[in-house]
């Protein structure tokens, strides 16, 4: 198996933990002498003296910790590369992190328990090597301990066998992937296994703690599927990491099955905790799995990969897809959407419009909704609905939203005085709102872009809010505190509607169009769309009508008492040049 060389398990590991630069950490080296003298880090209940004592009886020094979600920092930093839990004597909760920690460091975990004891067979599976079973003598302590001293050499020993990269948080670049690719299938013309790895979430990791902490963690990825790698496909296996957060396995002379067993293994080893700067986090991945055939070069493995990492991401079950020839049409279009979105951005493809909003009462135009569109080089106008889909099943929603956002900005700042009394509104997303420290980047952009806080809406899809309600009426807060409006996008089409109108800092109550243009159907569909609007005046929102298309719909929606309408019947989302006519006229 091929890799190159990594930082140090040690900068690694203080990386984890969150020691800053200067901080005071002990170190040991892995030689075997000095091994027999390093400190032992002991995870049991404060009256375990007698097992203390033990192994000060065998001449190590014993670092005591209690357990709790703090002990995989503390053994970071304690230096120690034997960690030893009585398993009887902590509360489990943290120790699948401590084990996870010390399988990153090439250490070992010996685990004292009952053979009856019911977390012992997930602490094996979290990655403990040794198991010393109660009741035991001073002997087998000592055996038990030795044995764990050899697998540690063993460890430190072994070559180092690392991912792909040239420099701290460089990757290996995708021209460079296709190189080694086709190097491989011209090797010996068998067929060519390929998965190709992408993580959910990280992209919002990387936003809240920073690159440098990014990078760490999907070191410590590497570090979790290197040796699955190396036992399957030994120097036939190779590993690297393409770009963003998408790793490539290859591997020839291995069946579909062994393919898809690996790529479970992987799955189920990634969304184990990690810590990261002395927090845990939590990753997920989807995995595309493709066979080479006759006639394909690496663009044309790597496309399909991605077709099949695409089908992974949209299924709601497995998070493995391994793609067939007959899968290959919708999947292929869907991929290369994906793959064409990161470089939509650099070459100008996202073109921003405005779709105006009028008052009922007076028919004027008194603000309009940013609108997003992607003018696509070969599928032509690809509307927001498909732009945002495609985003977020690539894991690049956050960044899309923010060029959005200040894109919009920086245009409607730029206005002509006939433009300039109207309102904007602009769209969050749940992730958006989900960042640490989003408002104050929010409004560093909308400063910096010249537009005026107290002329912007911003809209949140109520759909997007379910997880983290509490939270998500901070954000909001922070956001009408520091000058904007808030409104709640398609209401209607979720399942805790109530619960928003409630909890939520709103200004605006934004109809959904199909609840708008329900209330020219039949008389149960007007009663529901009065009550909502009803409710809504009765908490001081205004209301906006979305999708309207016929004057019936209009005239329907003003004799209930709805504010402001947009839609198809006075103007669909248009340029800046075609909204100064609207507006003029």
């Amino acid at each position: 198996m091929q890799f190159q060389q990594l930082p140090s398990w040690r900068q690694r590991a203080v990386a984890l933990a969150g020691v800053k630069r200067g901080a005071s950490v002990t170190r040991y080296s892995t030689s075997a002498s000095e091994l027999s003298t390093a400190p032992v880090f002991l995870v049991a209940d404060v009256r375990s003296e007698m097992l203390s004592a033990a192994f000060g009886a065998l001449g190590r020094t014993v670092i005591l910790s209690h357990g709790g979600v703090d002990s995989a920092a503390r053994f970071v930093t304690s230096g120690a590369l034997i960690c030893v839990i009585d398993l009887e004597a902590v509360h489990p909760v943290g120790l699948d992190a401590l084990t996870g920690a010390a399988t990153l460091q090439r250490a070992a975990t010996l685990v004292i328990a009952h053979p009856d004891d019911k977390a012992l067979d997930r602490l094996i599976a979290g990655g403990a090597t040794h198991y010393l079973p109660k009741p035991y003598a001073d002997d087998d302590l000592a055996r038990a301990l030795r044995l764990a001293e050899r697998h540690v050499e063993r460890l430190r020993g072994r070559p180092e066998r690392r991912i792909a990269r040239d420099r701290s948080f460089a990757v290996e670049t995708e021209l460079g992937a296709r190189e080694r690719i086709a190097a491989r299938l011209a090797d010996d013309g068998e067929p060519l296994g390929l998965l190709l790895i992408a993580f959910t979430r990280f992209e919002m990791i990387n936003t809240a703690f920073g690159r440098g902490t990014g990078d760490v963690l999907l070191d410590a990825v590497a570090e979790r599927i290197e040796p699955l790698v190396a036992e399957l496909g030994g120097d036939r296996g190779f590993l690297t990491r393409m770009g963003g957060a998408e790793f490539v396995v290859t591997l020839d002379g291995i069946d579909a099955a062994a393919r898809e067993a690996l790529a479970n293994q992987i799955v189920e080893r990634v969304e184990r905790p990690f810590l990261a700067d002395g927090h845990m986090v939590a990753l997920g991945c989807r995995i595309g799995i493709v066979e080479s055939a006759e006639g394909d070069d690496a663009t044309k493995l790597l496309r399909r990969a991605a077709a099949a990492l695409a089908e992974a991401r949209a299924s709601e079950g497995s998070h493995v897809r391994a793609l067939t020839a007959a899968d290959e049409g919708a999947a292929l279009f869907d991929a290369s959407l994906e793959a064409d979105l990161r470089k939509a951005l650099d070459r100008d493809e996202i073109e921003i419009l405005f779709q105006p909003q009028l008052s009922i009462a007076s028919g004027r135009v008194i603000g309009v909704e940013a609108l997003a569109r992607w003018q696509h080089p070969d599928h032509g106008e690809l509307g927001a609905q498909t732009l945002f889909a495609v985003a977020e099943r690539s894991d690049y929603l956050t960044s899309l939203s923010a060029h959005v956002q200040r894109r919009a900005a920086m245009i409607a700042a730029a206005w002509p005085d006939a433009l300039a009394t109207l309102r904007l509104a602009i769209n969050l997303t749940a992730a958006d709102i989900a960042r640490a420290g989003f408002v104050d980047v929010f409004f560093e952009m909308i400063d910096a872009s010249g537009f005026p806080r107290e002329r912007l809406t911003v809209e949140v899809t109520e759909s997007g809010l379910i997880e983290d309600l509490a939270g998500a009426a901070t954000v909001l807060a922070a956001l009408r505190a520091g000058g904007c409006r808030v409104a709640i996008d398609d209401f209607g089409t979720g399942y805790s509607s109530l619960a928003y109108l409630k909890a939520l800092p709103l200004d605006y109550l934004k109809i959904d169009k199909h609840m708008a243009q329900d209330i020219s159907g039949s008389t149960r569909d007007r009663i529901v769309v009065r009550g909502v609007i009803d409710m809504a005046r009765s908490l001081g929102l205004a209301v906006v009508a979305e999708g309207v298309e016929t004057e019936e719909q209009l005239s329907l929606l003003a004799a209930e008492g709805c504010n402001y309408y947009q839609g198809f019947l006075f103007a669909e989302a248009v340029g800046v040049e075609e909204l100064m006519r609207l507006v003029s006229a």
